[in-house]
């Protein structure tokens, strides 16, 4: 009789015991998936997050050469005191960066303020009349309507992060550069009795201050928490607007034209980050500029997942390792009990390898019906486990996040938000509305699936576990004498 159909005789004949080793291997197992899982999709979710979170190099005036420079005037002049001067960013610089590889995209920041004229913006008791710095320095009244000039306001932060959303016609699109068409706050709008399609006027606080006929093409809700200017002169969220980028630059003055406060460049693949940032200063005067990067969101996420990983890791390893060593104890009792058999089977011939490989063969076989009660159970187990992991390091990042922010020099890249945004292959523009203060947190999330290599893998660990129990416990099998068993 060979030992395949001893193995088999021998399961089906004790139930009991049978269904034992099932249990206890499915236990084992079941455990094993969960932290396989967990790992694989901990994988997945920070591959995904190159694409999903990004990471944004942004191109900007360099304030600390601007400083020094200033520094440096001060030290020689006694008459006057020298003020900071910047330079906007060239858009044909930015243009240059945007051909470098790993560049999806690039998001050219204009904001700019102006006076309402015709119809009244809402103030609230905090605000107070005060000054702004211009880009060249000069000190400009601060108007009472805040605009932000984009390409498309469906491609800001606010508005993917659904802080604001369009309650009355259409947002700024593309096909609006050049005009003179402009979203305002559904406050704003209540207060004036303003509609889709009526008129506002809006005057420069600068230059010839000239006075611009806009046309509302449509009415956003914003956010209560969004605001969009701190300190002196801060002015109420529902007083800011959305106009082409062509406006605000307009609006800010004809030195202005092609011109941006920052410029972010959105990175595909963040990894690349500062690879993009080395190149980039190659092709730019970095006593006039500088780029900054942020990769921030994408490191958190995969910080997170790393920490999932290590874990999922640990439970796999210590799960296998208490597994063989459950199993090696239950396989050295059951041969114990099972002496007489093994020393009749000896006495007739049988070769003690074939002894030991009925016995493994039997493990096989409850590890098959194991494997498939777990694979059964295992994405309930896994997705619990890894609910639980994925909280308690987004809580952990978060924490650490917001301590950040609430540090020195917390308060985002000069010139306005450098948030990122999805990638759209168009130049955009945001502007005051610069939502670094209101974006959310990215947060990955755990894709528990079990798929045909997963099942593989499990029992790549299963008989690796069976294997070592086997032999582990077959010491005693190869020092049996069978008189010996026999008359005993």
């Amino acid at each position: 009789m060979n030992f395949f159909k001893r193995a088999w005789l021998n399961l089906t004949a004790k139930k009991g015991r049978s269904i034992l080793l099932i249990l206890v291997t499915s236990a084992i197992m079941l455990f094993v998936l969960a932290g396989l899982l967990i790992r694989n999709a901990a994988d997945t979710a920070t591959s995904n997050a190159k694409q999903s979170v990004g990471a944004t190099v942004t191109l900007a005036a360099n304030r600390e050469a601007a400083f020094k420079k200033m520094r440096s005037s001060t030290s020689t002049s006694k008459t006057s005191r020298p003020k900071l001067t910047t330079s906007p960013v060239k858009l044909s610089d930015a243009k240059k960066i945007a051909k470098l590889n790993n560049i999806a995209s690039y998001t050219a920041t204009v904001s700019t303020s102006a006076n309402a004229t015709g119809f009244s913006a809402i103030s609230t008791s905090g605000s107070s009349a005060g000054g702004m710095k211009g880009m060249g320095g000069s000190t400009t009244s601060s108007g009472d309507i805040a605009i932000s000039g984009v390409t498309s306001t469906s491609a800001t932060a606010d508005f993917e992060n659904n802080t604001s959303k369009i309650t009355s016609g259409r947002g700024i699109t593309t096909a609006d550069e050049g005009s003179n068409n402009v979203v305002i706050e559904s406050e704003l709008a209540k207060e004036d009795s303003l509609k889709v399609g009526d008129s506002i006027k809006l005057k420069a606080t600068t230059g010839t201050k000239t006075t611009y006929t806009l046309k509302v093409v449509g009415i956003y809700k914003a956010s209560s928490s969004t605001s969009t200017q701190q300190g002196p002169g801060a002015t109420d969220p529902s007083n800011s607007v959305y106009t082409s980028y062509t406006f605000a630059n307009t609006v800010k003055g004809s030195k202005y034209k092609n011109t941006a406060d920052s410029v972010t460049f959105n990175v595909s693949d963040p990894a690349k980050v500062s690879a993009v940032k080395k190149a980039g200063n190659a092709l730019i005067n970095t006593s006039k500029y500088s780029l900054t990067t942020d990769d921030s969101s994408y490191q958190t996420v995969k910080a997170s997942m790393d920490n999932v990983k290590s874990f999922a890791d640990k439970i796999v390893w210590l799960v296998a390792i208490a597994g063989t060593i459950i199993l090696a104890l239950i396989v050295i009792l059951m041969i114990r009990e099972r002496r007489y058999e093994i020393g009749v089977l000896l006495s007739l011939g049988e070769a003690r390898w074939k002894i030991v490989a009925q016995f493994f063969v039997e493990m096989v076989m409850v590890l098959v019906v194991s494997i498939a009660i777990a694979g059964a159970g295992g994405k309930f187990v896994g997705n619990q486990l890894g609910k639980q992991l994925v909280s308690q390091q987004t809580t952990t990042a978060t924490t650490g996040s917001t301590s950040t922010q609430q540090g020195p020099g917390g308060g985002g890249a000069p010139g306005g938000s450098t948030s990122g945004t999805k990638p759209s292959g168009n130049m955009q523009a945001g502007g005051a509305l610069g939502s670094s203060s209101t974006s959310t947190q990215k947060q990955a999330e755990l894709a528990i699936n079990v798929t045909v290599m997963d099942l593989v893998e499990l029992g790549g660990f299963g008989l690796a576990i069976m294997f070592l129990s086997i032999m582990l416990a077959s010491g005693g099998i190869l020092r049996l004498q069978p008189k010996k068993v026999l008359i005993e």
